[in-house]
C-alpha cells in the first residue's frame, strides 16, 4: 500500500475516534438527564397520600431541589391542595427554589382564604424580587389595599379577619424570623400580646422595611407611635433599613420615648439617617463641582470668541 494511502487511512481512523469520543461525551449526560431519579417515585407517592401530613412532608422537601422544572411543577400543583398547610408549604418551597416561572401562581395564592398561605406566597414573591409581596404585607397589616392594580381584584376575606392575624406566630407562613435584632424582653412582650397579633404585626413591619412605596413610609412612621413598645421598636428598625433621610424630622420625637429600648433604636435610626443625609449632600456638592469644572472650557471658548 502506498505511503499516502496509509497516511489517509490513519487520518480517517483518528477522525472516527474523535467523533466517537464526542458522541459519548454528548450522549452520556443526555442519558443521565432522561433517566428518572429513584427519588422521584418516593416524593410523588408522598404527594399522592390521603393523609395531609404526608403530603405536607413531601411538599416541604421540594424546596431542596432548585433548578428542576419537575420540582417546580409539583410545588405549583400543590398550591391547589385542599389542605392550607400543604398550600403554604408549596408556596414556601417555590420561594426556596427561586422558581421565577411560578410568580403568576404565587400571585394567585395571595387570594387564598388562609392567612398562612397568603404570607407564604408573599414571602416567596419577596425572594423572587416581585413587588407584589409588599402589597400583600401592607394589605394584611392595614386591612386595606394600596391600589387595585397590584393584587387580584377579588376581595380577600382574610384581610378583615383579625382572628387569623392574631393566630400567626413568630414564623408561621412567613418563612423567616424577623426578630433577630430584638432583645429577650421585646420577645416576651410580643409573646404576651400574641392574642392581639403582635408577633404577626412585628413580622409584617420588618418585611415592609424595603418597600419603596411612600405610603409604606407613612405606615411605618405611624407604627413608631404604637402603644405597644415592641411594635414601636420594630417600626424604627424598619425605618433605619429603609434609609430615607427625609423622614428624619418625624423620627426625632421618638428620642424621648419612655421605653429605653425604643429611645436607643430611635437614636441609632437618627444617626444612620443623618449619615445618609450628609453623604447625599456631599455627593450633590461633588457633582456640582464636577459639572462646573466641565463647563469651564466652554466658558473660556465663549470668552475667546467674544474677544475675537
Amino acid at each position: 500500500m502506498p505511503h499516502s494511502s496509509r497516511k489517509m487511512l490513519t487520518m480517517r481512523a483518528g477522525i472516527c475516534a474523535v467523533l466517537l469520543l464526542l458522541l459519548n461525551v454528548l450522549t452520556i449526560p443526555c442519558c443521565a438527564q432522561t433517566t428518572a431519579s429513584p427519588g422521584w417515585p418516593v416524593i410523588e407517592a408522598g404527594l399522592g397520600q390521603k393523609a395531609s401530613g404526608q403530603r405536607l412532608a413531601a411538599v416541604r422537601v421540594l424546596g431542596l431541589i432548585p433548578d428542576d422544572p419537575h420540582a417546580a411543577e409539583l410545588a405549583e400543583k400543590a398550591l391547589k391542595d385542599t389542605s392550607s398547610s400543604v398550600r403554604a408549604a408549596a408556596a414556601t418551597a417555590l420561594g426556596q427554589m427561586h422558581a421565577s416561572g411560578a410568580d403568576s401562581s404565587l400571585k394567585q395564592a395571595l387570594n387564598d382564604k388562609n392567612l398562612s398561605v397568603v404570607m407564604a406566597a408573599a414571602h416567596a414573591l419577596r425572594l423572587l424580587n416581585d413587588p407584589a409581596c409588599y402589597e400583600a404585607y401592607y394589605a394584611v397589616f392595614t386591612g386595606e389595599r394600596k391600589n387595585d392594580s397590584g393584587m387580584i381584584a377579588q376581595e380577600m376575606k382574610v384581610l378583615h379577619d383579625p382572628k387569623q392575624v392574631a393566630m400567626m406566630g413568630f414564623n408561621e407562613g412567613i418563612g423567616y424570623v424577623p426578630f433577630v435584632g430584638m432583645g429577650w424582653e421585646a420577645l416576651q412582650t410580643i409573646m404576651k400580646d400574641r392574642k392581639d397579633g403582635a408577633a404577626a404585626k412585628v413580622a409584617l413591619i420588618s418585611a415592609l422595611a424595603t418597600d419603596p412605596d411612600a405610603r409604606t413610609g407613612e405606615l411605618l412612621l405611624t407604627a413608631s407611635g404604637n402603644p405597644n413598645w415592641a411594635l414601636r421598636m420594630a417600626a424604627l428598625e424598619a425605618l433605619a433599613k429603609r434609609g430615607d433621610p427625609t423622614l428624619l424630622p418625624r423620627i426625632e420625637p421618638r428620642l424621648s420615648d419612655p421605653k429605653h429600648e425604643v429611645r436607643y433604636a430611635a437614636a441609632a435610626t437618627v444617626v444612620h439617617l443623618s449619615d445618609l443625609a450628609r453623604a447625599q449632600e456631599e455627593t450633590k456638592t461633588a457633582q456640582k463641582a464636577l459639572s462646573a469644572k466641565a463647563d469651564e472650557p466652554l466658558a473660556t471658548n465663549a470668552m475667546m470668541q467674544t474677544d475675537k
